[in-house]
């Protein structure tokens, strides 16, 4: 029997992962339904009319909703504890939606200095050139919070953790200096994932992902998410700005992801798990000069980060001595792990951030983020931890 997706049952976290959102269609099917259409038909011109109205309560065109989409936005939805959720066709996507949707010309965005590269992009390139005004911080110095929003703010942008440096910014006391400025924080909760960290429950009033990480988990698509509990934000802002700029997810994509939803408790515990013996191990290591990993207590707000997550997130940064050569030495050794940009997979990746995912940034703006030729960033996967040991112990060894 077709489950009732209104049926106000209290499911546990991983219950909600595998059962939540489901629709099964006429045929009674236990995975989830793929609808790989774009568009519907109508019994008759009346209820077309009556669908293009908003009359009637029915899919019209995939750009604006398919029920694979629908499935996975309301399992993500009920995971992450928001009313509603909007996919998007990568994390980015999901990144400019939520900020274009709702600035204009002449309002304010201040967002935190320790950003994903094209984060960074967005906030001090793309928007200023549509006569927003931008403003970056130091996201861990609530004075400088303080400073920065005690001027009218439409929008407030943070990481915690941020990439690749994983500084662990105050969601709650964020949150508050935010609305007291009239903004709306928004909250890139990638690296923490649903399962450590939920920012609408610290006061956050939109969280997006990038769901290509984590959500899929196995390098396999494409995808973004944006949820919220402002519904005002949500109908108002967000729901035109996707129609008619068309930042859609495909309906197999969300299907990926809809599947990849159903392990994600249980991926993200065992990266955790793996990531905290890793940086153990890096920590003792005599080729490795500091370790960067938020369930450590030598991290600078390891305390706030026990506060705010459950576990310390699948990503250790660490620093080697021997600037850029060293470190391409190093990574270069590895047999196990690979190289690449990505994280959250279930393999283990490794990149050098000042040459790839930060080669935008100035030299300077680079060293006031730390993000020295001597970082590596490394995402961990689901090995053995013992291999991975090794593999790194090797390539430290060789370098």
């Amino acid at each position: 029997m077709t489950m009732d997706k209104t049926s106000p049952r209290r499911w546990r976290q991983a219950t909600q992962l595998v059962r939540s959102g489901i629709d099964r269609s006429a045929f009674d099917e236990t995975s989830e339904g793929l609808f790989l259409t774009s568009g519907y038909v109508y019994g008759s011109a009346e209820e077309a009319e009556l669908a293009f109205k908003g009359d009637k309560d029915r899919y019209i065109y995939s750009r604006y909703g398919n029920p694979t989409l629908t499935m996975f936005q309301d399992r993500l939805a009920a995971f992450e504890g928001a009313s509603s959720c909007v996919s998007t066709a990568s994390g980015m996507a999901a990144v400019f939606a939520a900020l274009a949707s709702q600035v204009q010309a002449g309002d304010r965005v201040v967002a935190s200095r320790a950003l994903f590269g094209s984060c960074h992009y967005i906030i001090a390139e793309i928007l200023p050139k549509y006569g927003i005004k931008t403003e970056l911080v130091d996201g861990i110095d609530l004075t400088q919070w303080r400073a920065a929003l005690s001027k009218p703010t439409k929008c407030v942008f943070i990481e915690t953790p941020s990439n690749p440096g994983l500084e662990i910014i105050d969601i709650s006391a964020v949150a508050n200096l935010a609305h007291k400025s009239g903004a709306r924080l928004i909250v890139d909760n990638v690296f923490a994932t649903p399962t450590l960290q939920h920012p609408l429950d610290l006061g956050a009033d939109i969280v997006m992902y990038s769901a290509t990480k984590h959500i899929d988990g196995q390098g396999r698509t494409l995808g973004g998410a944006i949820l919220s509990n402002d519904q005002d934000f949500m109908n108002d802002c967000l729901t035109p700005f996707m129609r008619h700029t068309g930042p859609s997810l495909s309906p197999f994509n969300a299907w990926v992801l809809l599947k990849g939803l159903e392990t994600l408790d249980l991926r993200v515990r065992q990266h955790c798990a793996n990531a905290l013996d890793i940086a153990q191990f890096l920590s003792e290591h005599r080729a490795v000069n500091r370790v960067l990993y938020p369930e450590l207590a030598s991290h600078p707000q390891h305390d706030l980060a026990m506060r705010q997550m459950s576990a310390g997130s699948t990503i250790v940064s660490f620093y080697i001595p021997g600037g850029k050569e060293a470190a391409f030495k190093f990574l270069n050794a590895l047999e196990l792990v690979d190289i690449s940009n990505n994280l959250g997979d279930s393999k283990s990746l490794i990149t050098h951030p000042a040459t790839t995912t930060h080669q935008r940034l100035s030299p300077e703006e680079r060293a006031e983020l730390e993000i020295t030729d001597d970082l590596v960033r490394l995402s961990v996967g689901l090995e053995d931890s013992e291999d991975l040991k090794s593999d790194l112990d090797q390539a430290l060894t060789l370098r």
